[in-house]
């Protein structure tokens, strides 16, 4: 019997975060087989993550207000998943790589106002 606890796991494997399979253009994500709107590249790192962060919050945002069938609140909140997805480039139109610099940033940036209000 070695010394680690029987509970232990290999940390290095679990740790690991391995990139969705993207398209060959690179517009869309590829899991278990369906196509998904990939994040706009242009967004910088730290303004994703502040709409990943409001992405997540909102969409728990929802489950409690489904669990608690409070609609006005399961509304609002879905607002604020689709407002997050718009401004990371994975709904909306034109999408991301049809749009130039400009409205590109203008795009993520309102998305962080309105979230961050």
């Amino acid at each position: 019997m070695g010394s680690r606890a029987p509970h232990a796991r290999n940390t290095t494997q679990v740790n690991q975060r391995t990139e969705p399979e993207h398209t060959p253009d690179g517009h869309y994500v590829v899991i278990r087989g369906r196509k998904w709107r990939a994040t706009d590249p242009s967004v910088p790192d730290d303004a994703a993550a502040r709409l990943r962060s409001h992405l997540m919050a909102a969409r728990r945002a929802v489950g409690v207000a489904l669990r608690e069938k409070d609609a006005t609140a399961e509304r609002a909140s879905r607002q604020r998943v689709h407002t997050a997805k718009v401004a990371l480039g994975e709904r909306g139109t034109p999408p991301w790589w049809e749009q130039d610099e400009t409205a590109r940033r203008r795009r993520w940036e309102e998305g962080l106002r309105q979230l961050d209000s």
